[in-house]
């Protein structure tokens, strides 16, 4: 079932965008890529392997590259964690750790304080209020899921999801794909073929080619709700 969210203001537009450097809340997701944090130095050749077609790969290449389907994950440097093994540094709001996204979204863990997601009322996904799709759509995220207790930050947080967040409440939400850079060789080398907006699924053979930055997933089951509806629906539960 499917409850389409009536018109509401949980916050004010001004509060989110205008807020003074000063104010601003010491939490950070643990998503969101730090100062410090840089994507490694272009590695990537392409190799034969028996009667395959070439595949994409980094010339010093380990386990940890690949994802359990056997994509190649973009590689980015990581700060030094703090006493509780949270990333340090100033937050760069706007970027994505590629593997901090992929663990969260692999495990199901909060994006925000990297514990089990799961709640009372099954998992809650986030997107952005410009997201909304009719019934009919295939509904995918790269946002992984948020705890109860972290709703309303991430949704002040975020700027993709602007204060005022499209709120999907699911049961069932299997791993579908990646998003990611579509590359390509020739006598000159690798370059990159293609810039996907949509997400790739797996079991595609344009895989073979692709360096992926985010994890996606896809709600098979879910209602859409609003963020007050939400808390409401979260407080009813906790009693």
């Amino acid at each position: 079932m499917i409850v389409l969210p009536l018109p509401y203001t949980p916050f004010k537009s001004s509060e989110v965008k205008h807020r003074p450097v000063r104010t601003m809340p010491r939490l950070v997701p643990y998503i969101t890529r730090r100062e410090g944090e840089e994507s490694a130095p272009d590695d990537l050749v392409f190799v034969q392997s028996g009667p395959h077609p070439a595949r994409l790969h980094y010339r010093w290449e380990t386990e940890r590259d690949r994802d359990l389907r056997g994509v190649l994950w973009a590689r980015c440097s990581q700060t030094p964690p703090d006493r509780r093994g949270m990333p340090t540094g100033q937050p760069r709001w706007r970027l994505v750790h590629p593997a901090r996204q992929r663990y969260a979204m692999r495990h199901m863990l909060c994006q925000v304080c990297v514990r089990p997601a799961r709640t009372p009322l099954g998992y809650i996904f986030l997107e952005g209020p410009q997201e909304l799709r009719s019934e009919d759509d295939l509904v995918l995220t790269a946002q992984p899921p948020v705890c109860a207790k972290h709703v309303v930050s991430a949704a002040r947080l975020c700027p993709h999801l602007d204060g005022r967040p499209l709120v999907y409440l699911t049961q069932a939400s299997p791993l579908y794909g990646v998003h990611g850079t579509v590359y390509d060789h020739g006598d000159e080398g690798v370059f990159v073929k293609a810039l996907p907006k949509t997400a790739l699924p797996y079991g595609s053979d344009v895989l073979r080619n692709v360096l992926a930055s985010k994890l996606v997933r896809r709600l098979k089951t879910f209602q859409l709700i609003t963020l007050e509806e939400l808390m409401r629906a979260l407080d009813a539960a906790a009693a």
